[in-house]
């Protein structure tokens, strides 16, 4: 039985630990940008009232851990994705709008809020699950929160996902504070992000092991 179970639990921790490959968005104006992934091209549109305007070759997007995490997404944005900067302060709606509707989109938060001002990205009717966070390069800090449709920061980094498929993600910045960014990306057209399902093998090994400790259960108990 003891071997049984160490061999179903090293079949469980090798099988399908693998990441997926993000193609992030490049900002090309204060308005646009494209990622591409494989013969396709996604062409993303930002609209907005607010102050915004676009950051080329910046932020670094650096340490990778506070972006990927291994498991879900393997990459985040590069520094040549570029950034849009945002300052918040209204609830006027921004607007993320895809050419081609895209599957499970992640969106990577850069230097959301300082110490002393917790600021957010309101998300309209949608609920981001948390992927990874943590300081960034520039400034240190420490990982977003997510609660329901909210994003949170006192100076917070990482990357949120979206499970669905989306023609546009819209949403407010309430608080104001200068200046916070984003980029958006995802891993194919069509293409879910998703953990990936038990090994075969893992499956067989623990059915096996649980069959024989029952029999063995049945046996002392006759």
């Amino acid at each position: 039985m003891r071997v049984l179970g160490f061999l179903a639990l090293t079949v469980l921790f090798s099988a399908n630990a693998f990441a997926v490959p993000i193609h992030w968005n490049t900002w090309a104006s204060p308005s646009s940008g494209s990622l591409t992934t494989g013969s396709s091209t996604v062409t993303v549109t930002f609209a907005t009232s607010n102050f915004h305007t676009r950051m080329p070759n910046y932020p670094s997007w650096l340490p990778a851990n506070t972006y990927a995490d291994g498991v879900l997404v393997d990459n985040g944005p590069a520094q040549s994705n570029g950034i849009m900067q945002l300052s918040g302060g209204t609830a006027n709606l921004n607007t993320l709008t895809f050419s081609t509707p895209v599957v499970d989109p992640v969106f990577a938060i850069w230097s959301l809020g300082q110490t002393g001002i917790q600021a957010s990205f309101d998300f309209v009717g949608l609920a981001p699950v948390f992927v990874a966070g943590g300081p960034s390069a520039e400034y240190g800090g420490s990982a977003i929160t997510v609660v329901g449709n909210t994003v949170n920061g006192r100076e917070g980094n990482g990357t949120i996902q979206f499970i669905g498929t989306f023609s546009s993600i819209q949403w407010t910045n309430p608080v104001f504070e200068f200046w916070y960014g984003f980029d958006v990306g995802i891993a194919d057209v069509g293409t879910t992000v998703q953990v990936p399902e038990p090994d075969p093998l893992f499956l067989f090994v623990l059915g096996l092991g649980l069959l024989i400790g029952f029999r063995g259960l049945a046996r002392s108990r006759g």
